[in-house]
């Protein structure tokens, strides 16, 4: 795909936490990103890091939106190519993209770059925020996110917590199980969403295939069961009744909203 055929708009897409809802790219067709997911539907992320920077200019991003005009979607969600808070322009998307449509917005964000107050100031024009947290032990930080040098659970933690404390849009966190959680894990990540309070818990396990290289086609909400015209890792899928039985304690534990991917 040329430069010249590049849309930062895709979809609409159906999405089992958020309805119908339009994708926005701000990062573009290298994926970048602070982490390097082992189920990341983008495959391998091209360009690992955490500076930030203009990657596609307002500009563009408004044009692109213009032939989905009307936008009979639920939801507008900045994610795509990477991670969305490493677009130095995202606050000024997320308003003009509010101006332009009418519709709201949501960031999905791994949550790493929430330890900066400008970073913070961005996703506070959003009515939504979702931010993943795969991991309570720095082990499996490493192991599942793969995060660039520099970036440690503490610091993820810290940068949430203060974003929590800031934030006055629907606030949840996303986490996709890989396997079965022992007693230690579950307690552990019931405490930290005791301390949190997000607005709800949203449990994943990885239904989308990893494709084996860059594919733009990534972005969007292939199931395993689709087949997408590229080729994939298929990946192992915690059992609908694990993530059950998962959902009902954290929920019967915190009193917290669960919404889970199980089928």
């Amino acid at each position: 795909m040329t430069s010249t055929t590049f849309s930062s708009v895709y979809g609409p897409v159906s999405s089992w936490r958020y309805g119908r809802s339009l994708g926005i790219d701000p990062i573009g067709q290298v994926s970048i990103c602070s982490f390097n997911c082992v189920y990341c539907q983008l495959g391998e992320i091209q360009k690992k890091t955490c500076d930030r920077a203009i990657y596609i200019p307002t500009e563009k991003i408004l044009e692109d939106l213009q032939p989905f005009d009307p936008w009979d979607v639920d939801i507008i969600t900045l994610s795509g190519s990477g991670e969305p808070t490493l677009a130095l322009n995202l606050g000024e998307i997320l308003t003009s993209i509010q101006q332009c449509t009418g519709r709201s917005t949501l960031v999905l964000t791994n949550g790493t770059l929430l330890g900066n107050p400008d970073v913070r100031k961005a996703l506070s024009f959003a009515d939504k925020v979702s931010i993943k947290l795969d991991a309570t032990s720095p082990d499996q930080l490493r192991r599942i996110n793969k995060p660039v040098e520099g970036i440690d659970l503490a610091h993820i933690w810290q940068g949430i917590q203060q974003f929590r404390a800031e934030f006055s849009g629907e606030l949840a966190i996303q986490t996709m199980v890989l396997a079965p959680w022992d007693v230690e894990t579950q307690t552990h990540y019931i405490h930290l969403m005791q301390a949190l309070t997000p607005d709800e818990i949203q449990l994943n396990t990885p239904k989308r295939p990893k494709p084996l290289s860059r594919q733009l086609g990534g972005r969007e909400n292939h199931t395993a069961s689709e087949e997408p015209p590229y080729p994939v890792q298929l990946l192992k899928c915690v059992s609908a009744s694990v993530i059950q039985e998962l959902a009902n304690l954290i929920h019967d534990t915190t009193g917290i909203l669960v919404r889970s991917a199980a089928r």
